[in-house]
């Protein structure tokens, strides 16, 4: 009978216990076994030799399998009324309509073994058949985000986000972004419709920030993201490809760039977004003279902006809020006071829009026009230009800002806060108190004693 890995392993300690003196103990150690099983094994090994180390169990059915006639009944059932069914689907209904209790492993297995289910391995592979380019210029953009380091050693990594045509392969928009994010491609496509006008659709992936699966979730409309709502309010459709071989034709441009352009921004020298943005519109000019090929149809399917278009608002952030009886509305963990007045008394326990800028700016608009407001800070910083001139309060203030300083600092650590709230947190000390600079965060551990340092330091 052939022996396993483990019992050839086996056998070699045996040998030596037998016949080279090693000690039980020891080698229950070496195969992890305890004494007196080493004890049973140099038994049978000196009555059976090597055979007697096999494992009496080998070739004889479990004492744990279930019965053959209840193989036979589910798989009958299964082939009579389940035939399409999945292994999961087929054992629920096994089990809620007839009774038959097996687990899904089970299921799966039997099925496979009679052929009513092709597992994934052996199923045939799925082909990507090339489709025909659209036909008309400004038809489908394709657009995505390529992370690489476009400026090699020189400088930091960044992302890269590129807007082809599909009529004609021509790069249509190119912007180097510290990070894929809403507010950025707002930018970008922005950028585009004024250069090349509204195509009549975009063709990206299932990014967050085209695609948003749950629906009815906080701040979007039916599930829409906010790139899919400014989209809408200009009558242009956004596309999500189910895989990345269907949007091939800006994959591919990605690994063409990411070969080429890092060539051209070595050869000039370029290691910053700032030079590598004024850069690319020379280098999308030279690219598309030389790879860009002719439509189809001679037809441009851009359309022009309307004159009530307003690019710059329809690119902002905006989530529908309701304004409570007092006349509150809460965005993004920070409470706006509204004004009180005969036209926003009115709007109590009305919806309101919010409009988030990049910049950090914040308008609050009903029916059209905006609201006038005031933020409510429930823990304000104290600037040093407020600080009177007393020197017990002075001290009592200073030490209150350094404990705040640390705990914004504990909050730079968030993973919950975005690359652009963190550098508005350290734009805001550094305005509040000058020479007080936010630099990266610390380690939390390391935030938490300094502000108990500076809490025991209280006057």
């Amino acid at each position: 009978m052939t022996m396993s890995r483990k019992e050839i392993d086996r056998l070699t300690v045996i040998r030596r216990v037998t016949e080279d003196g090693l000690s039980q103990k020891k080698a229950g150690e070496l195969i992890g076994l305890s004494t007196r099983q080493v004890r049973r094994l140099c038994r049978a090994y000196v009555r059976s030799g090597p055979a007697g180390l096999v494992s009496g169990k080998r070739g004889m059915p479990s004492n744990r399998r279930l019965a053959p006639e209840l193989r036979e009944r589910a798989m009958a059932i299964v082939r009579e009324r389940y035939h399409d069914f999945g292994p999961t689907l087929a054992r629920e209904k096994l089990v809620e309509v007839h009774g038959v209790h097996v687990s899904k492993e089970t299921a799966r297995k039997w099925m496979v073994e009679d052929g009513i289910w092709i597992t994934r391995a052996a199923r045939w592979p799925k082909v990507h058949q090339p489709r025909q380019r659209r036909a008309c210029l400004g038809e489908l953009v394709q657009i995505d985000g390529s992370p690489h380091a476009w400026f090699e050693e020189r400088g930091p990594e960044c992302t890269l986000l590129v807007y082809v045509d599909d009529a004609t392969g021509k790069l249509q928009e190119l912007r180097l972004v510290e990070t894929e994010s809403t507010y950025d491609y707002f930018a970008a496509t922005a950028m585009y419709l004024r250069r090349h006008g509204k195509p009549v659709a975009f063709y990206s992936d299932k990014h967050s920030i085209f695609h948003v699966y749950h629906q009815g979730a906080t701040g979007r409309a039916q599930g829409m993201s906010q790139f899919g709502r400014a989209l809408a309010e200009l009558n242009i459709d956004i596309i999500c490809a189910n895989s990345p071989q269907a949007k091939g034709r800006v994959e591919r441009m990605n690994e063409t760039l990411q070969d080429r352009l890092v060539k051209e921004l070595r050869l000039r020298g370029i290691s910053s977004i700032e030079e590598g943005n004024a850069f690319l519109p020379e280098y999308m000019d030279d690219y598309n003279r030389r790879f860009a090929r002719a439509p189809r149809n001679a037809h441009d399917a851009h359309r022009p902006l309307q004159d009530d278009e307003n690019l710059d608002e329809i690119f902002s952030w905006q989530e529908e809020r309701k304004l409570s009886g007092n006349l509150t509305v809460h965005f993004k963990r920070a409470t706006y006071l509204i004004e009180p007045g005969p036209e926003t008394t009115v709007l109590a326990g009305k919806q309101v829009r919010v409009h988030e800028w990049a910049d950090g700016r914040v308008e609050i608009r009903a029916g059209g026009k905006s609201l006038p407001y005031s933020l409510f800070d429930a823990h304000p910083r104290i600037t040093q230009a407020a600080i009177v001139e007393n020197k017990r309060l002075g001290a009592a203030l200073a030490a209150i800002q350094k404990a705040q300083i640390d705990r914004d600092r504990m909050r730079l650590n968030s993973k919950k806060l975005t690359v652009r709230e963190k550098e508005r947190l350290r734009a805001g000390w550094a305005e509040a108190a000058p020479g007080t600079a936010l630099s990266r965060p610390v380690p939390k551990r390391t935030s938490l004693l300094c502000q108990k340092a500076d809490i025991s330091t209280l006057p």
